[in-house]
């Protein structure tokens, strides 16, 4: 179907990169704004703009008629969710649809199968896909004990319906497991309208991998390498990297694969991530979910194999053949990115909106920013912290890392708090420099930068 005008719903730098996507084909792009963001980059840089609504996200972003009709009431022809909002929304998509708009995704049916992360993982063993032992839906903490009881402990706690670390405990003893059990329901509740838990077996010395693939409407599906995103705190990610550092290629041909053949069982199409959990004792790896939808972190896989992620997902959903084979997946040098967010590292990551009175990012070859942020710029209090990206490339992983030291120096920002020196730690500490991370490793470190 012709693509030629397409609305930006949603914001940030994610609506700024997009914006710039559809600039490099040709297309027109309208941005669905809130009251508070009618000012904002992205509105300056779209061909048009349209408010939404006011500055809750309840009445603005996530109400998918507000964004359908606003498409069509300024004549696009296609709707790109980002991520976050309603990215992985099969009623947006299944609105799309009904209303004659490409969304840029795939089919709603697919964010349907991958939304519920139970039968996500049943659909990947079915495929072939190693998943963690665990359980299926279970209603109450009774049942989680005594599946606790049967596949041992420790356990992970997590949301059917969840995504971005909501709803997600780790079950230590059978003593933890009723107050737990109703903690991570109910913050899974009021997160996704959804309490349903299900249980996977936790894994200590675990890192986190992840494989980007692209599939066309013809059937052709191809990946483009790994990420490692095991640097989070409370399940949230902060740095991310690709190539995975310290796989052995076994592994890491064998995570690649994996996410082919889960890709091309279900037919998916468009952009997206298939997320592993990579047990480094015993160098096996699992399937946790997929992610139906651009990632936040995009930009290192970009940086590797020289693609625009978000070009080829406006190519595919306008029904183009991919421009790759998988024999022509290149994939050079290494990439790292750092997600600085307006928080008080040393309040608890407490969100730190207000005006950004001095924006000095760094420059040089190889360093980028993606970010919607500019002095004068007031961060608002109604959204996500995050105020940009700094992404930089080496020729391997210490040239990237060193780099990555340098520009986090040099980014200055005033007006508000920011996770920078949470970001320069992470990255100087020698645990990073080694490559020997898990997804513990930030909160094990934590305490040396508090007690500073």
């Amino acid at each position: 179907m012709p693509v030629t005008r397409v609305l930006v719903a949603n914001r940030g730098e994610i609506a700024v990169r997009i914006i710039h996507a559809c600039r490099g084909l040709g297309l027109q792009s309208v941005l669905a704004a809130s009251q508070v963001d009618l000012d904002s980059l992205g509105a300056k840089l779209a061909d048009r703009t349209v408010c939404i609504g006011p500055s809750s996200a309840t009445q603005s972003y996530l109400d998918a008629r507000l964004l359908v009709q606003a498409a069509l009431s300024t004549g696009c022809d296609a709707l790109h969710p980002g991520y976050g909002f309603l990215a992985e929304s099969a009623t947006l998509a299944q609105l799309c649809a009904d209303h004659g708009l490409v969304f840029v995704g795939p089919k709603p049916h697919q964010i349907a199968q991958m939304g519920n992360k139970i039968q996500a993982r049943l659909l990947a063993a079915e495929l072939g896909l190693p998943t963690l032992s665990g359980s299926t839906q279970v209603e109450t903490s009774t049942e989680a004990l005594a599946v606790a009881r049967r596949v041992g402990l420790p356990l992970m706690l997590k949301a059917a319906a969840g995504g971005g670390g909501r709803g997600m405990k780790i079950v230590r003893s059978e003593a933890q497991m009723a107050d737990l059990f109703a903690a991570a329901s109910n913050e899974a509740r009021a997160a996704f309208g959804d309490g349903t838990l299900y249980l996977e077996r936790y894994i200590p010395n675990a890192r986190h991998v992840e494989v980007q693939i692209l599939a066309d409407q013809h059937g052709q599906v191809i990946h483009l390498g790994e990420r490692d995103c095991s640097l989070q705190r409370r399940h949230q990610k902060l740095v991310e990297e690709a190539p995975a550092p310290h796989l052995s290629s076994t592994l890491r041909e064998a995570l690649c694969a994996a996410a082919v053949q889960l890709a091309v069982g279900f037919g998916y199409e468009n952009a997206g991530t298939v997320e592993f959990i990579v047990d480094q004792d015993s160098q096996t790896f699992y399937f946790l979910e997929m992610n139906t939808r651009i990632q936040v972190e995009h930009p290192v896989t970009e940086m590797i194999t020289g693609a625009d992620l978000v070009q080829e997902q406006l190519r595919i959903a306008r029904g183009e053949r991919l421009r790759l084979s998988q024999e022509q997946v290149s994939i050079r040098g290494h990439a790292i990115e750092c997600r600085i967010n307006a928080e008080q590292v040393r309040q608890n990551f407490h969100p730190s909106p207000g005006q950004i009175t001095r924006w000095d990012p760094p420059g040089g070859p190889h360093i980028r920013l993606d970010s919607h942020c500019r002095e004068g710029y007031v961060v608002p209090i109604f959204y996500d912290s995050m105020v940009g990206k700094l992404i930089v490339y080496g020729f391997d992983r210490e040239e990237a890392r060193s780099r990555m030291s340098r520009a986090l120096l040099q980014f200055k920002i005033e007006g508000i708090d920011t996770t920078l020196e949470l970001q320069r730690f992470l990255i100087d500490h020698p645990r990073f420099a080694s490559g020997n991370v898990n997804t513990v490793m930030v909160e094990s470190v934590l305490p040396e930068l508090l007690d500073r």
